[in-house]
């Protein structure tokens, strides 16, 4: 079952990475495109600015995601480290679950109603739906709950095989 874990965590991790490294590559080409135009031809791009505030959100969420992966998000670690490693799991799993609460009612419940609300709203220069933008959040929040969800799992299993081995 961990191998199949870890597997799932690694094909995820590749995969928010490769969406990462796409948006960094477009907005590298969209900034310069924008300089460009702007500097050298005179005649400024209006697409281009929109195109990497946008992208810059996405690449943010997307790689909060991948950090909530790697248990590399903000944390308060004060209380856990106090607690008797014998009790440290229960209170990572604690955390875990306040950690769900706010990314279901936030990120998945508070993004999918502004999708709802901004469907027939389009952007000033891309003319694209502004749901297609805030898309991100419940993406974003789905995955951090499986990210959650697998070190939960993987750190009960790492706990299990301590007590056993």
């Amino acid at each position: 079952m961990v191998s199949a874990l870890n597997t799932l965590k690694t094909t995820l991790d590749k995969v928010i990475l490769t969406l990462c490294g796409v948006a960094i590559i477009s907005l590298v080409i969209t900034v310069t495109w924008q300089v460009f135009s702007r500097y050298v031809l005179n005649d400024p791009s209006s697409f281009t600015d929109e195109l990497a505030r946008y992208t810059m959100i996405w690449f943010g969420l997307l790689g909060a995601s991948y950090l909530f992966g790697k248990n590399g998000h903000l944390a308060i670690t004060l209380f856990v480290g106090t607690v008797s490693p014998k009790y440290q799991k229960y209170c990572h799993l604690l955390i875990n679950l306040v950690s769900c609460a706010f990314i279901y009612l936030a990120m998945i419940k508070g993004g999918s109603q502004l999708i709802g609300r901004t469907m027939l709203q389009f952007s000033p220069a891309l003319q694209i739906p502004m749901a297609y933008v805030y898309f991100i959040l419940p993406l974003s929040g789905v995955l951090m709950l499986v990210y959650l969800l697998l070190n939960t799992l993987l750190l009960f299993n790492q706990q299990e095989r301590r007590i056993q081995g």
